[in-house]
């Protein structure tokens, strides 16, 4: 079901004769769109929205249907365009966000031969083991960005290569379902340097596919998309689509772009002055620069790009909001959210007993074990539901507060600038946000972060906008850190690590940690 969002505030209705980018947002819980326009500003009462999920197994699988996954994004176009009809507004150019690290299979005819493999599917966890023994993961991390974990390619594809053969023997392309979408609609899969540096295949200097991992998983360059270097419109509409949309008709399309990298762009964190902090469904801090990757990569971080100009490195983590849903629904406070907010609002910093490992979906970020999990440590009787709540929310926290530590030599100083659907949900979890950061806190004033970062780029490219730092991002809500609420919160932490070491840490992972920083 389409869900129509209206902003609190409207805009001015556009001008007739001034075309609007139609952008997407692709991600694994939903599929947005809106219309921007050529500021950059989203036109109030265009913006559509369409739940969804992976589908996840009891093996660590995580997947969509890749036809209805494609056939789910074809209907938020069909709503936005229908609202934009009825604006009497021209659509000048569509530019998609898409989420990172997804695999599928594809025959020759472009047909998906694979479910969309998420980046939560963790079944390829022990081939991520088998590429650390084979390869030098350093080596490998300094010229992809990318570790070996089982959210990139290289261990998806040797896992696909040695327990689905008959599957993998049939593909003759492998691509992220940004170029799956492309294939669909225009005819035409090229990759952004966006979407293929989240791969985990694309040396990030270079920005060619890497031969030694390609070499190692068994797949040729040429079963890959062609990289475009420059953000330039791939074609317009073909086929069923094109008649499905003839008000699309002449409007270009761009290639999809990282949603990471879109939501930087879109939530005003384009350079090293302010890092984004997301809280979606997962979770994720990031700086972008224009420039070259650093020299050298701490191993908690991962770094791909936005385009052929700019990169941006960070931390993620696998369970944000999502793990905030879960505890809601499995602890029955969804029902009384009410009560529960206040419940947790009235509790102080790091005053329950409790300690959470949040790792429900495995970890990426610092510690990059996809085989750990969750555990909730120091139950009594006496324990209340909203405090294993509250203690979640504060886990989170405290892997946001590690990212940040091994953010700091890129960013030194630099404003944290937050957004996401998952902060909205608690008005607790920015202000526990600043005070264990110890920073304050800017909530983004964007609607959609990823979807605006998604079509400043476009107007950048076709010259609408000078620079995407042109569009200044707007505020809607400042958090200032309570340092006596950090002092406790650096107890909680200290105490997150200690068992952290005892419980999670992969051995070779914290070796390495411990080599670089």
């Amino acid at each position: 079901m389409i869900t129509a969002i209206l902003k609190r505030t409207a805009n001015k209705p556009p001008a007739a004769d001034a075309p609007l980018v139609l952008a997407l947002d692709v991600g694994t819980s939903s599929v947005r769109g809106a219309l921007y326009d050529e500021g950059g500003a989203e036109v109030s009462g265009t913006q559509a929205r369409l739940a969804r999920g992976l589908e996840t197994t009891a093996d660590g699988g995580a997947e969509l249907d890749a036809r209805a996954a494609v056939e789910q994004t074809a209907e938020v176009i069909d709503a936005v365009v229908a609202r934009a009809a009825a604006l009497g507004a021209r659509i000048g150019a569509v530019a998609p966000a898409c989420f990172w690290h997804s695999l599928v299979g594809v025959d020759a005819a472009g047909l998906p031969l694979t479910p969309v493999y998420g980046w939560a599917d963790t079944r390829a966890a022990r081939h991520a083991r088998i590429l650390k023994r084979r390869l030098d993961e350093r080596e490998a991390h300094a010229r992809t960005g990318c570790r070996f974990h089982p959210s990139y390619w290289p261990a998806k594809l040797l896992w696909l290569r040695e327990e689905r053969p008959e599957i993998f023997r049939r593909v003759r392309r492998w691509v992220s379902f940004g170029e799956l979408l492309s294939a669909r609609f225009l005819g035409e899969p090229a990759a952004s340097v966006s979407m293929a540096s989240g791969t985990g295949l694309l040396d990030s200097r270079s920005l060619r596919w890497d031969e030694e991992l390609l070499e190692a998983v068994g797949v040729r360059a040429e079963q890959l998309p062609e990289v475009e270097r420059k953000h330039a419109p791939l074609g317009e509409l073909t086929g069923e689509h094109a008649r499905r949309w003839p008000a699309l008709g002449g409007a270009p399309w761009f290639p999809a772009v990282g949603d990471g990298a879109a939501n930087n762009i879109g939530a005003g964190c384009a350079t090293r002055e302010r890092v984004a902090l997301m809280v979606g469904t997962s979770g994720a801090m990031r700086v972008m620069w224009e420039g070259e990757p650093p020299a050298e990569l701490p191993a908690p971080l991962w770094l791909y790009r936005a385009d052929e100009r700019r990169v941006l490195a960070g931390g993620a983590l696998s369970d944000g909001g999502g793990l905030f849903q879960w505890a809601s629904d499995a602890l029955r406070l969804e029902a009384r959210a009410g009560e529960a907010e206040q419940e947790l609002a009235q509790m102080g910093p790091d005053a329950h007993g409790l300690t959470v490992m949040p790792f429900w979906s495995g970890e990426r970020s610092t510690g990059w074990n996809a085989l750990a999990r969750g555990a909730i440590l120091g139950l009594t009787t006496h324990t209340r539901p909203a405090e294993i709540l509250r203690a979640s929310m504060e886990a989170v926290a405290y892997r946001f507060a590690l990212v940040a530590r091994a953010l700091d030599p890129l960013a030194p100083g630099a404003e944290v600038v937050a957004s996401g659907g998952a902060l909205a949900a608690s008005k607790v979890w920015p202000q526990m946000l600043a005070d264990v950061l110890a920073r304050p806190l800017r909530l983004a004033g964007a609607a959609e972060a990823s979807s605006r970062g998604a079509a400043l780029l476009a107007l950048e490219a076709t010259g609408k906008l000078k620079s995407i730092a042109d569009a200044e991002a707007p505020t809607a809500q400042t958090f200032e850190p309570d340092m006596l609420a950090h002092a406790r919160y650096r107890a909680g932490l200290s105490r997150h690590e200690k068992l952290y070491a005892r419980l999670v840490a992969d051995e070779e992972a914290a070796a390495e940690i411990n080599r670089q920083t």
